[in-house]
């Protein structure tokens, strides 16, 4: 495998990173880098985190970071992860209120210990900590129920604050989207998947709708929702698939739909196969709406489209 750390890699122009990743000879792990500037997104570090899980150390050949910037991905813990030895000098940061450094998360404790000391790493106020809570508790809680790896969920995030935006980066390298929704649901290929996995009430579990009191299929859909209503990016890569929500036009007032492809966004089924699952999401802590009323009105929708999918599902032919 060959993945490589460019000038610039954030949600809204990942294609083209993940377009270069090269998934071949997996039993190999390959990292090289822009010599001069490397920004990217959390989501770059937890995927580079997650393939590094999969080969031994010895396969793991990463190049001598050169580029300024390089001292931020040893603060984030990717050489950590990789067991390399960086060779960068650090000089101590307060990373208070900047960012999460990778974390593995394998059981559902790690996961209430990891929300429980996420917020005072980014020092949020409560009304800008919710949302964040309840969007990492989501993914990663997808990861542990339905990717099926021991390796668990790899996670990081950080906080800009010239735009005040949490960027939130979740990887795995478990069975991906397809194989869990094709246990319950015809689908045709990985983008297909992924449209399941984001309409409302759909599950792998189970092929009812509106899914089950543990398993609702409302997670994604709800995640995917708030980024829609902040006009915030929200990508998720599976397979050889790759679904980005584009940032939503001010004049939209119903920004909230059951079919993600009613959405405005770009999407591909040709990408280099990814084992597993990434996911990430931009969240602007400018919220006109408070949380619990946002949260209420995306049920509201839920709620509809599922009964609407079982009213179509179920009604009775009309012999006239």
């Amino acid at each position: 495998m060959r993945i490589n750390l460019p000038n610039s890699a954030f949600l809204g122009n990942l294609d083209s990173f993940l377009r270069r990743f090269d998934p071949s000879n997996p039993k190999e792990l390959l990292i090289t880098a822009n010599k001069k500037w490397i920004s990217v997104h959390p989501i770059v570090l937890t995927m580079i985190a997650a393939l590094g899980q999969t080969v031994p150390r010895e396969k793991i050949d990463c190049e001598a970071l050169e580029a300024k910037s390089r001292h931020y991905f040893e603060r984030m813990r990717l050489f950590e992860f990789l067991e390399i030895d960086s060779g960068i000098i650090m000089t101590e940061h307060d990373s208070s209120g900047r960012f999460i450094p990778l974390t593995q998360i394998k059981d559902s404790t790690s996961l209430t210990r990891f929300i429980t000391e996420m917020i005072p790493l980014l020092h949020l106020a409560p009304i800008h900590a919710e949302p964040l809570k309840y969007i990492v508790s989501e993914l990663v809680r997808n990861v542990l129920e339905h990717a099926d790896s021991s390796r668990g969920a790899f996670v990081a995030a950080q906080y800009y604050s010239k735009s005040n935006t949490v960027r939130i980066g979740i990887s795995d390298v478990g069975v991906g989207i397809s194989r869990t929704i094709r246990k319950s649901h015809h689908s045709t290929d990985d983008l297909q998947s992924i449209r399941l996995a984001l309409t409302p009430g759909i599950t792998g579990t189970t092929d009812r709708e509106g899914g089950t009191e543990q398993n609702a299929g409302a997670g994604l859909f709800f995640v995917k929702s708030i980024a829609a209503v902040n006009s915030d990016f929200f990508v998720i890569y599976s397979g050889t698939a790759f679904y980005k929500l584009l940032k939503q036009k001010t004049e939209n007032k119903n920004p909230l739909q059951a079919d993600p492809l009613e959405d405005r966004h770009s999407a591909g089924n040709d990408y280099p196969h990814w084992q597993g699952t990434v996911i990430g999401i931009d969240l602007a802590l400018d919220v006109n709406e408070q949380f619990t009323a946002l949260l209420e009105h995306i049920r509201n929708v839920y709620a509809k489209a599922v009964r609407a999918r079982k009213h179509a599902r179920y009604k009775k032919p009309i012999f006239v």
